[in-house]
């Protein structure tokens, strides 16, 4: 989301007028020491990259929620709404108390760079751990903002890491490259469902397909031997067998009814009676 002042960006020290309860969601205002910051509708880049960058986020197995424009406040006199949040909040209206664990911010053309520093001292102030802007102009690259920390810079081909928030590492392109993003959540995706990895999950299908599939030819063997047993006993005793009976045994796919019908033909005196009818 793009910010945009008609005067030169401060912080304010001096509290203004508004509060967090009086802003309605859909608001396109955020709320800085009681002062209105104007938000305005997100470009195309910056719309499909935050997408992205959400889903391989939300689809961590760690995480417990995460949400997009999400509002914060800390206090009444202060709301925030990062482009992506990640943290443990209710799925409820209303804003969510404090601050996210872990918030991303996406920066295109035109953005308000003193306005975004302002907005990052606030969520780390209020408890926000890691901070990860995303640099969408000119050579691709993350700002990792951490409170006590040096702010430094990740590239493509590097990975983000956010101990204790996410389990897998975030590799820089998939907070904004479609495939590098599918790939991650693929990934994330397979361990909710227990794998370790996709290809751990093949394995596991393969190695159970062979199970089943013996199962099954064990199975199918032990069928065809009854029916063999069936058809050598009604020959045996000279019973005469229709097309219409042969078509039931060879349809007949439980093996308790062709070993049931197999005892009756010892002692039945006609086909009839062998097969039960």
């Amino acid at each position: 989301m793009l910010r945009f002042h008609l005067m030169p960006v401060r912080t304010y020290p001096v509290p203004g007028p508004f509060r967090a309860e009086q802003l309605p969601e859909g608001s396109p205002y955020e709320l800085s020491n009681g002062h209105p910051i104007l938000c305005l509708p997100t470009g195309r880049r910056g719309g499909l990259s935050n997408l992205i960058g959400g889903e391989v986020l939300e689809t961590d197995p760690a995480v417990k929620a995460a949400g997009v424009d999400v509002g914060f406040s800390k206090d009444p006199s202060h709301l925030r709404a990062p482009d992506v949040s990640v943290g443990d909040f209710a799925n409820e209206p209303g804003w969510a108390p404090g601050a996210p664990p872990l918030a991303v911010e996406y920066a295109d053309t035109g953005q308000d760079e003193a306005e975004l520093e302002n907005k990052i001292a606030e969520l780390l102030g209020a408890g926000t751990q890691h901070v990860w802007v995303v640099q969408l102009f000119g050579p691709r690259r993350v700002e990792v903002h951490e409170p006590g920390k040096k702010v430094r810079l990740a590239k493509p081909g590097e990975e983000l890491t956010a101990p204790g928030i996410l389990k897998n590492p975030v590799p820089v392109l998939a907070l904004y490259d479609r495939e590098a993003a599918h790939e991650a959540t693929l990934r994330n995706l397979v361990q909710r469902r227990g794998y370790e990895s996709f290809e751990t999950a093949l394995a596991t299908a393969s190695a159970q397909g062979k199970i089943e599939g013996k199962i099954e030819g064990k199975i199918e063997g032990e069928i065809e031997s009854a029916r063999r047993a069936l058809f050598a006993v009604l020959k045996a005793r000279g019973l005469e067998v229709s097309d219409q009976q042969r078509d039931q045994i060879l349809a007949a796919r439980d093996l308790a009814v062709l070993e049931r019908w197999l005892v009756q033909a010892t002692t039945a005196s006609t086909t009839t009676k062998a097969l039960g009818s």
